[in-house]
């Protein structure tokens, strides 16, 4: 499950993992889309501090295109 909001300068999109049958469900991550980059936020599960990762437009478009290739190393 995810929700989609539309904030003053970001789009914030948060995925919801409901867990499946045999594990427990992790912490939510929140995806906030700025002009120019993105960031995904999570709770560490050993101490709850937010983790943060921030990624280049640049880096979006290569793990969006990496998604869809097999195993091996390119450069675009």
């Amino acid at each position: 499950m995810f929700s989609i909001e539309h904030e003053f300068d970001a789009t914030v999109i948060t995925l919801v993992d409901e867990g499946e049958a045999d594990r427990a469900p992790s912490d939510d991550v929140v995806v906030s889309a700025f002009e120019d980059c993105v960031t995904l936020t999570q709770p560490d599960p050993r101490t709850g501090t937010p983790v943060n990762v921030t990624l280049t437009m640049g880096q979006l478009h290569d793990l969006v295109t990496a998604l869809n290739l097999p195993e091996g190393v390119y450069r675009r």
